[in-house]
This record gives structure tokens, C-alpha cells and sequence, in this order.
């Protein structure tokens, strides 16, 4: 779901990144990841990628007995994403559901990764970016997830919380199998990213990138600050230093021939 954003108009960035993003140097999410620089703010996220949504996959309540009491505790899981190429996890532990799920939210961007998609599968000729580019397998405690392409079409054939992280880092077929205690939904969403994260690590030849379609990222890129493109059919509207083109006035129409007597 889509989420009020913080007001970032009084932000005062604290990092090299975020004073780059600022200043306008860094204009796209893709851009602030290939520097290098670790992202420590969520604000940056916020700027760069304002379309992105976030859904909670677990909601688990922690109860601990001291001397003065019983203590309640809250430990959330979040994902977000844009459905295009990024998304990220996140966890967060308070006292109260609300402030627990912000925190998780602005840990999830925190951990933000772009996607590598592809057209992986045997079984498909289309040449687009849909699925999976190769087999990956992630794991986390005693959980192992693997991914595998599937052809356009299958849709998502794993599990509810896979369904949900795939969903929001744009991936829209694959296969999954799943191995060890997956209903601790914390380690099944953890295989599921550190699967994620190893295929966006695999190095691929230019031929295989070629040859399966792979693109890592988003398919439409967010560049702050840019015109938004003009819908098709409409010509784009000239620009503010040049006058619009006038139209040709309209002909006089002939005058009418004499007919014959």
C-alpha cells in the first residue's frame, strides 16, 4: 500500500549521498547505488523514488518477564518496492505497532537493491524482461528458497510472502521451492531476499545478457526533476523561449465559372 511520505522540504542531509542528491548531482536511484555510497537516510529514497509502495509480512508479538512486569514488545517485517526493479527488507522492533512499522519501513529503504530480470526460462521466446534470468537458491536459518525463470504466463508460483517480495521488485513469473521450517516467515522472507541479492550479484557475459533479456533495475526510470513525457497521439508543447507555431491561414475559395449561355 501506499504510504504518506515524510515532508522532506526542512531535510539537512548528513551524508556525502545525501547532500549529492540535494544538490541535484544525483538525480535517480540507479545512480545514488552505482556511487558506492551507503545509503543512511531514508529521505533519499523518498526523493528519488517517490512511487514506492510497502507491505507488512509479519506482525509478531514479543513478551518478556522482568521484576517489574510483564513487557510486551513488537517485532515487524516490512518489504517495499516499486514493482519496477527495486525493493527492499526491513525490521523493527517498539512498544507500539504503529512507530514499529515506520521504523521498519525506513530500515526496508535502507536495505533497497536493484532487481536483475530477464527472460531465463527454456520454455519462452518472448524477449522480455519478466522473470528471472538464471536459478538462484537464498537461504536463511534453516529455510532454502529456489528461484527458478518461468515462462510468461505462470504468474507466481511460490509462496505468499515470496509472492509478496517478487511482486514488489517488479519479477511477474517464476518458480519457486522451498525447503526446511517456512512458516517462520522471518527466515522465508530473509531466503527470499538473500535469493534475490545472489542473483543480482552473478556476473553474466554481454552474450548472456543479450541472449536472456537481462536488465537490472527499472524498466521506466524516475529522474528527479524531469518533464514528465507527453501522452502519445499529443505533440510535446514547444519551449518557453520559442513561440508557438502559427497556422496557415485558410484559402479564399475559388470563385465559381461562368456557365455556358
Amino acid at each position: 500500500m501506499m504510504r504518506n511520505q515524510r515532508d522532506v522540504g526542512e531535510w539537512v542531509p548528513r551524508t556525502t549521498l545525501g547532500r549529492m542528491v540535494l544538490r541535484g548531482e544525483v538525480t535517480s536511484l540507479g545512480e545514488a547505488l552505482a556511487t558506492s555510497l551507503p545509503i543512511r537516510e531514508p529521505e533519499i529514497v523518498d526523493i528519488l523514488l517517490p512511487e514506492m509502495e510497502d507491505e507488512v509480512l509479519d506482525v509478531n508479538m514479543v513478551q518478556r518477564m522482568t521484576d517489574s512486569g510483564r513487557r510486551v514488545n513488537f517485532a515487524i517485517t516490512v518489504v517495499v518496492g516499486n514493482s519496477d526493479g527495486f525493493v527492499g527488507l526491513g525490521r523493527a522492533r517498539g512498544k507500539e505497532v504503529g512507530p514499529a512499522i515506520r521504523r521498519a519501513i525506513d530500515d526496508a529503504k535502507l536495505h533497497i537493491m536493484e532487481v536483475k530480470r530477464g527472460c531465463g526460462s527454456w520454455e519462452c521466446g518472448c524477449f522480455r524482461a519478466h522473470t528471472l534470468p538464471l536459478k538462484v537458491v537464498g537461504r536463511s536459518g534453516s529455510v532454502r528458497v529456489t528461484l527458478k525463470p518461468a515462462p510468461q504466463g505462470v504468474g507466481l508460483a511460490v509462496g505468499d510472502i515470496a509472492k509478496s517480495i517478487l511482486r514488489l521488485a517488479g519479477v511477474r513469473d517464476a518458480w519457486g521451492f522451498t525447503q526446511g521450517h517456512t512458516k517462520t516467515t522471518v527466515n522465508y522472507a530473509l531466503a527470499t531476499f538473500d535469493a534475490l541479492q545472489r542473483s543480482a550479484a552473478t556476473k553474466v557475459t554481454g552474450e548472456q545478457t543479450g541472449r536472456l533479456k537481462i536488465h537490472t533495475g527499472a524498466e521506466t526510470v524516475y529522474v528527479r526533476g524531469a518533464a514528465s513525457p507527453a501522452p502519445e497521439g499529443e505533440a510535446p508543447p514547444p519551449p518557453p523561449d520559442e513561440p508557438a507555431p502559427e497556422k496557415p491561414a485558410p484559402e479564399p475559395p475559388a470563385p465559381a465559372k461562368e456557365g455556358a449561355a
